[in-house]
């Protein structure tokens, strides 16, 4: 899998805003993202959150607590930055350098890598983030854009 180049990430974003995010939505968005983990035997865990507060969490069989650590890193790059963890790291690497060589932040709090989603609303910017961890980075990215592309798709 070859890695998008940051116009791509950006594209995705502006292509995956939603009318509304709810509970129920997140509910949805993820039960969707198990189904799609299960049926490639992922061995995940996904996350979603909205103002700060956890809306749905599941791991998958082979996940860890490690991916849990992640989930977290990777949801602050979002709530920091206010976009995708891969467009953020995909955005240091551009510059020659790295997230954590350049960005000032300790990379034990933050992981600009991929699998960490914005959720953004319609007139109301980015509200919360959906986040996968468990496979290589892009596979992560990967799986939350196909599961959004199906969420907003309806």
């Amino acid at each position: 899998m070859s890695a998008p180049t940051a116009e791509e990430i950006e594209e995705q974003e502006r292509r995956l805003v939603l009318p509304k995010f709810g509970y129920e939505d997140a509910w949805e968005l993820g039960s969707l993202l198990v189904e799609l983990a299960r049926e490639r035997k992922a061995p995940v865990a996904i996350d979603i959150t909205r103002g700060g507060q956890q809306l749905f969490h599941a791991a998958l069989p082979g996940s860890t607590p490690d991916n849990d650590a992640w989930i977290a890193r990777k949801r602050r790059v979002v709530e920091r930055y206010a976009c995708s963890s891969l467009l953020v790291g995909t955005r240091f690497r551009a510059k020659g350098t790295t997230f954590e060589d350049s960005s000032r932040l300790d990379p034990d709090t933050y992981a600009a890598h991929g699998g960490a989603f914005p959720l953004a609303v319609e007139g109301a910017g980015v509200i919360g983030a959906v986040v996968v961890s468990g496979l290589p980075q892009l596979e992560d990215h990967a799986l939350v854009v196909k599961a959004l592309d199906l969420f907003v798709a309806g």
